[in-house]
């Protein structure tokens, strides 16, 4: 048989269609449109409701001119209002550029003019903010207000109301499907802890297969309940909108990460996953006793960043909760390295179970290509668990490039792989593990130091909660690790006594030189901001 036999085969509507998420939400709202979609305080909503609010909006923005390739902004929190944009925005042909809402004005403002929105859909509570960035920023998009009925906030900038906007779309709107899977659905920013922050492009294949790769990597079955306390700010709260309708499952939405109402909400609607930073971890674990509730069963919560300290993994295991540690940047739409458990571990010992679930892993199904490579050779590194290189990623799920950044993309996609800037090593079964961002070594007489690995050192210190080490420069040594440490509340500890407890641990060049005792500065996400504590050491 001759491949021209095969290639004459035509591609046609009829066995070819852009892949997107959107179709998750059709789908469940056909089989399942009674099922519960959505609960926000008092709110419940079918999954044939939120899709008639979908697309309405959809419609709505249509009508005011909104076309393909149009960016409309949320500054929203994790509120059906949002949710609702993850899929009404992207159904008009619009991309949606979801807005950190911790971000201080001047950010905002620069955000607001290089995504070039034409709309800007708020919540009351962030009225302040919005008020000093449109001041600062060229761009003036149309206001919709959303007067959240769990936060309701007096204040207005005379925007039009989110529902009145609503009101004026139709749910029987034919939304188009996006001509070309390659086409821009989100637009997020990085975090700009070395500048201006940079404007990062999803298209609708990748969001499409990192959100089915969100199911299969956390095991998920028909009707997940899922609490909302990842940002979906956030990566688009990893794919989640899309991954959670996909099952037609539940959205527990949630304003703010507090310990009791966690505890609440898992037990009232049975929540069976949850997403967050290893920070939220630690807020559920450090809530009151008096205030925990009986988990309704085991509960998933996939955590993502700075690998957690072994001590939280376990003491989150014995807490009853199944944690899943993945890995990912705002370049590969979260998620997109899983730390795949093998069932005979489940045997090991507590903490060598915790050791290897430590690590990240190995790639999502979604993600073709995943190494430890010399950046400047290329090469890959030995896979020994020792040797150090830059983790790459090659695949679908890898940003479309950063918006208006030509050169940053270019440099980030240099010899074909997406450059994380994240040092790893590879261990012998072909799991990768972080040893450090690579702005993150310390290089003390010559010797390379992980920062992490002194931070979980400290980590196992009882009266230790947080922990951050930066490199401090030293005349003798060129920099030695500095750490900066949060205590538990009620807990003391000294300098000497913390070093003391680390020389335990670890080799006597890697042990902490400086130790500051303050609250540490964390992003919304619950990341440590280690450029604020580095400026603090450069002082």
């Amino acid at each position: 048989m001759a491949a021209s036999d095969y290639d004459a085969l035509p591609r046609v509507a009829a066995n070819h269609q852009p892949l997107t998420p959107l179709l998750f939400l059709e789908r469940s709202a056909a089989v399942f449109p009674d099922h519960v979609a959505v609960v926000h305080g008092a709110i419940r909503r079918s999954y044939a409701e939120l899709r008639a609010r979908c697309v309405k909006l959809a419609h709505a923005l249509a009508l005011r001119g909104l076309r393909r390739g149009d960016t409309v902004a949320a500054m929203l929190p994790n509120t059906p209002a949002m949710l609702e944009c993850h899929y009404g925005v992207p159904m008009a042909g619009c991309v949606l550029n979801s807005i950190n809402t911790r971000l201080d004005a001047a950010t905002i403002a620069h955000i607001l003019d290089h995504g070039e929105a034409r709309l800007l859909i708020v919540d009351r509570e962030f009225l302040p903010v919005l008020r000093a960035a449109l001041t600062q920023c060229a761009n003036r998009p149309a206001i919709i207000e959303v007067n959240d009925s769990e936060a309701p906030f007096a204040g207005t900038l005379g925007g039009q109301d989110y529902e009145a906007l609503l009101d004026e779309g139709r749910a029987d709107f034919a939304w188009p499907l996006p001509p070309d899977e390659w086409d821009a659905i989100t637009l997020n920013y990085t975090s700009g802890t070395t500048g201006k922050p940079k404007g990062v492009v999803y298209h609708h294949r990748g969001a499409q297969l990192l959100a089915t790769s969100n199911v299969l990597a956390a095991g998920m079955v028909r009707h997940p309940v899922y609490l909302w306390t990842l940002p979906m700010f956030h990566c688009n709260g990893w794919c989640f909108p899309w991954t959670i309708t996909a099952m037609a499952g539940t959205h527990v939405c949630l304003r703010a990460v507090r310990g009791a109402a966690m505890w609440s909400l898992i037990a009232e609607h049975g929540v069976t996953h949850m997403c967050g930073a290893p920070i939220v971890m630690g807020t559920l674990l450090a809530t009151p006793e008096e205030e925990k509730r009986p988990l309704p069963g085991s509960v998933t919560f996939i955590v993502a960043g700075a690998p957690p300290p072994e001590a939280v993994l376990a003491a989150m295991s014995a807490a009853g909760f199944a944690v899943l540690h993945v890995y990912g940047l705002t370049e590969c739409y979260g998620p997109a390295v899983t730390n795949e458990w093998h069932e005979e571990w489940d045997a090991a010992p507590a903490a060598e179970k915790a050791r290897l679930m430590a690590r990240q892993g190995v790639r999502y199904l979604a993600l073709e290509g995943l190494d430890v490579m010399n950046p400047e050779t290329m090469e890959t590194v030995a896979s020994d668990g020792v040797a150090m290189g830059e983790v790459m990623m090659q695949g679908n799920c890898v940003m479309k490039g950063y918006l208006k950044d030509e050169a940053a993309t270019v440099a980030a996609f240099a010899g074909g792989w997406f450059h994380t800037g994240d040092l790893a090593v590879k261990h012998p079964d072909g799991y990768i593990q972080l040893r450090d961002r690579s702005k993150d070594i310390i290089i003390s007489g010559g010797e390379n130091i992980s920062s992490i690995e002194v931070e979980d050192a400290l980590f196992k210190h009882p009266a230790v909660a947080l922990a951050a080490v930066v490199a401090r420069p030293d005349d003798k040594w060129g920099e030695v690790p500095c750490a900066f440490v949060e205590l538990k509340p009620g807990a003391v500890a000294t300098e000497a006594e913390l070093i003391a407890h680390c020389r335990g641990i670890l080799a006597g060049f890697k042990l902490p030189k400086h130790i500051v005792f303050a609250e540490l500065p964390k992003t919304s996400t619950g990341k440590i901001q280690k450029h604020v504590l580095r400026a603090q050491v450069q002082q």
